[in-house]
């Protein structure tokens, strides 16, 4: 019997021929990651297990992305002790605020995401990378402390989902819609530790950012990554990036597939995830009625220039609501340049909005955007669960990013088309 493409990257990294759905397996490393919330626990962990110096310094990378720019003590203690460790073990990859970018935004952009690669990240949307063909999953911080101790990490071979794609994208439904929906169809553990497998000829109709949306949010299925085959896009997206040098794997055609899914991209309308899952999902046109206090363009699911750009596409000419806040926050420091030649930024702050140097604040409900008792939220972020942008009495409702700048527009959930 053949491999997944899952199977075939942790067999080569496990120096195996051949592995089987839950074999467990110690698999060498190409790249670790961890930010400003999760580094400091798996600094004291390296530390307490007697390690002195990580595996390579090249293949660990630091980005202070949560709390940041500092925004309180308690947070600027948390970095400074990122950026004394990075400074002490003479680590390659530190990004300082200025050139940071939200983590899983950054990392592909700056080159260090290559197809077959094997990255973990001490964050959970570190499975964003299999958009490139790698890879790639969270771990706990003491995972990670051994990895930078060792460049090691041992995992269990997962079952594997096939998702199979057809047709393309309707006006206004992007790679968001198309997660969204899957999470609805199979809940939040449908797809638990297992590797979602994208595939088929509805593939060549998802751009580049709407794949890295897609394997981003995989996780809230519970799935142990998302990975999708190197093609067209994925090339030139390498090319314009500067990788040059990688193997490209893929799944053999008698790939065992515990499930089997199938998508028609065709047949999607834009859709909301409402509180307190991302499994709540309803189209926009049932939610017309929902008032918002705030709207959060942005993150790692879609803080990218695609992003940017739909939502400018709505915004262009209009002005957001006099009661609603509208924060947007580009993913990089090169998205948010590019945004600001091509007069994305222009056109956000004309409508009235806020825009932020890149962080994951709003998201996480650490800074840039808590929400207070009562308030409602339309965001481009991944999850909605009680508490999750502030006070637990709040609420977050997630959607696609010309989805929530109609929303601004309106003061409620809105279709693009209303404005």
């Amino acid at each position: 019997m053949g491999m997944t493409h899952t199977a075939k990257i942790l067999a080569r990294h496990a120096g195996r021929d051949y592995l089987e759905p839950g074999e467990i397996v110690i698999c060498k490393v190409d790249l670790t990651l961890a930010n400003d919330i999760t580094a400091p626990l798996a600094i004291k962990a390296f530390r307490e297990m007697g390690a002195s110096k990580v595996f390579d310094p090249s293949k660990v990378v630091l980005v202070p992305d949560h709390f940041t720019p500092n925004k309180d003590l308690q947070s600027a203690e948390q970095c400074k002790v990122m950026r004394q460790f990075a400074k002490e073990q003479g680590i390659v990859h530190y990004y300082e605020v200025g050139r940071m970018g939200v983590e899983h935004a950054l990392l592909p952009e700056l080159g260090l995401v290559k197809p077959s690669d094997l990255i973990i990240g001490a964050d959970s949307h570190t499975c964003t990378y299999g958009a490139l063909g790698a890879f790639s999953t969270g771990v706990g911080s003491t995972d990670l402390a051994a990895a930078w101790a060792t460049g090691e990490i041992w995992l269990r071979v997962p079952e594997a989902m096939k998702v199979t794609l057809y047709g393309r994208f309707p006006k206004w439904v992007c790679g968001k819609d198309l997660i969204l929906h899957i999470i609805g169809k199979i809940g939040t553990e449908g797809a638990r530790y297992m590797a979602m497998e994208f595939t088929g000829e509805g593939l060549k109709a998802l751009s580049i950012d709407d794949r890295f949306t897609v394997a981003n949010m995989v996780v809230e299925a519970g799935a142990k990554n998302g990975i999708m085959p190197v093609d067209e896009v994925t090339l030139q997206y390498l090319k314009e990036v500067g990788v040059e040098e990688f193997s490209v794997l893929q799944a053999d055609p008698d790939a065992p597939y515990s499930e089997v899914l199938e998508v028609d991209l065709g047949k999607l309308e834009p859709l909301i995830a409402c509180p307190p899952s991302p499994a709540n999902v309803r189209p926009v046109r049932e939610l017309r009625h929902v008032e918002i206090d705030q709207v959060v363009i942005g993150s790692c699911t879609n803080g990218r220039l695609g992003d940017l750009r739909a939502a400018a596409e709505v915004l262009k000419g209009k002005k957001v609501a006099p009661w609603v806040r509208l924060i947007v926050i580009p993913a990089t420091q090169r998205v948010y340049l590019q945004a600001l030649r091509e007069g994305l930024i222009e056109t956000f702050v004309e409508a009235g909005a806020a825009v932020s140097t890149p962080t994951c604040g709003p998201c996480l409900g650490g800074h840039m955007g808590v929400l207070a008792e009562g308030e409602r939220a339309i965001a481009t972020t991944n999850r909605n669960f009680v508490g999750r942008m502030g006070h637990p009495k709040s609420e977050v409702y997630l959607s696609n990013p010309a989805v929530a700048a109609a929303s601004a527009i309106l003061g409620r959930i809105a279709h693009p088309e209303e404005v």
